[in-house]
């Protein structure tokens, strides 16, 4: 039997494609959960929204973080729901926004 393409959500590709723009910082988690790594990360770096954060779990697992003004949210929420997200909103936009916002956020 041939195997079915699972369906590809527009809104969650296009959330994919807007959150490739953001700052991206890959950490591991080491002995904490991966959200309280992600936090402890962002409080000691004072890193500003928006941010993206990789953490590697262990050698085959990495968890994906967003962090917004809101707080910290799934990497997959925000791909799916970008629309509430007023910061990404920002990154949206022209080309020249999107270079100052990660200039600027470092």
């Amino acid at each position: 039997m041939a195997r079915r393409r699972k369906r590809k959500s527009r809104r969650r590709q296009e959330g994919r494609r807007i959150l490739e723009h953001v700052p991206q910082y890959s950490i591991e988690s080491g002995e904490d959960k991966p959200v309280t790594a992600a936090r402890k990360y962002i409080k000691a770096e004072g890193i500003v929204p928006p941010a993206l954060l990789l953490v590697k779990r262990n050698e085959h697992t990495t968890d994906r973080y967003f962090w917004a003004e809101k707080g910290l949210f799934g990497a997959q929420y925000v791909e799916e729901n970008h629309f509430l997200f007023p910061s990404l909103k920002i990154v949206e936009g022209s080309p020249e926004t999107v270079a100052n916002v990660a200039v600027n956020s470092r």
